[in-house]
């Protein structure tokens, strides 16, 4: 489904984590890919491993908040791998609750709105040449709590942020269809990561990784060309 084509993953260096799933669905579907996460180590390990079965990976550290040190990593995959992206996902994100507004410090509010909405406004912004020349797919990470009627108290920061994801993508679906690029979000609950399984214990009803891999591996594909604009609720 993806032979001979490239997909840039972001947020995935953490083992137990959604990235490392979607990552191996793309890679056994035959993509090339591009990882990229904040911890070059880490990510580093991550397309490793994915080498050591077989597969085509390799991983770049860069903050994805820092619009310099994204500029520099489109010059570097631009070297390293060509002009062309068949697909970019967007992964890189943060939760974290804010507590009650009124209560609510700006630091966090800061830091949600950067590690979730900044980041994917810089990295779509920067990589859409590499989509166009490809007729590529964007899927980006939004949340249930960006959904009309999800659970959002104590948690504004956060679901302000993945609102503006949801909001970001409508945009460039809109922009970029004479172009050749399409953008979806899907709007998960919470996924079964290491994460969230240490903080939120087993009785949660998770989403599990495989069915998130198995849709954004489906909305990147030609088969859903003729969707765009759309976010899609996992729960």
């Amino acid at each position: 489904m993806f032979t001979d084509s490239i997909v840039l993953l972001t947020g995935v260096g953490a083992e137990g984590q959604v990235g490392e799933v979607v990552a191996l669905a793309f890679a056994d579907l035959g993509a090339s890919l591009v990882l990229v996460d904040r911890t070059p180590d880490r990510v580093q390990q991550r397309a490793a491993a994915l080498e050591r079965l077989g597969h085509s990976a390799r991983g770049y550290g860069c903050d994805l908040s820092d619009a310099a040190a994204v500029s520099e990593l489109v010059v570097t995959i631009r070297k390293n791998h060509g002009e062309k992206l068949r697909a970019l996902v967007h992964m890189a994100g943060g939760f974290a609750m804010s507590g009650p507004l009124a209560e609510s410090a700006i630091e966090v509010w800061n830091r949600q709105i950067a590690v979730n909405l900044t980041t994917a406004f810089l990295t779509s912004r920067a990589f859409l040449p590499l989509l166009r020349a490809d007729g590529g797919s964007i899927v980006f990470f939004s949340s249930q709590a960006a959904l009309p009627g999800g659970s959002v108290a104590e948690m504004s920061a956060y679901a302000a942020a993945k609102t503006g994801v949801a909001t970001l993508m409508r945009a460039i679906a809109a922009e970029e269809q004479k172009n050749g690029v399409r953008a979806n979000a899907i709007a998960p609950a919470a996924i079964r990561t290491a994460a969230n399984l240490a903080s939120m214990g087993t009785s949660v009803p998770y989403v599990e990784r495989e069915e998130v891999a198995a849709v954004v591996t489906f909305l990147c594909s030609r088969q859903a060309s003729g969707i765009s604009g759309t976010v899609l609720p996992l729960a």
